[in-house]
């Protein structure tokens, strides 16, 4: 079984992640939260019952970002 959303958190972490948006819909994911990254697999689709789980995560990055 592959490890989809493991492997996204690491490629998080790894600092791959360009931006992310949400959309109405995208290859019959409907909302759909798109991750941008900067190495292959470019596009990666998360479902709506992950959008807390990774909002969680943003803040986490933003907060980071803050601090000198």
């Amino acid at each position: 079984m592959y490890p989809y959303h493991n492997k996204i958190k690491q490629r998080i972490k790894n600092g791959e992640l360009i931006k992310y948006e949400y959309v109405d819909k995208y290859n019959n994911i409907a909302p759909c939260l798109l991750l941008y990254f900067n190495t292959e697999p470019y596009v990666k689709p998360i479902r709506e019952h992950r959008f807390e789980e990774y909002e969680k995560i943003f803040e986490g990055l933003a907060s980071s970002k803050k601090q000198p």
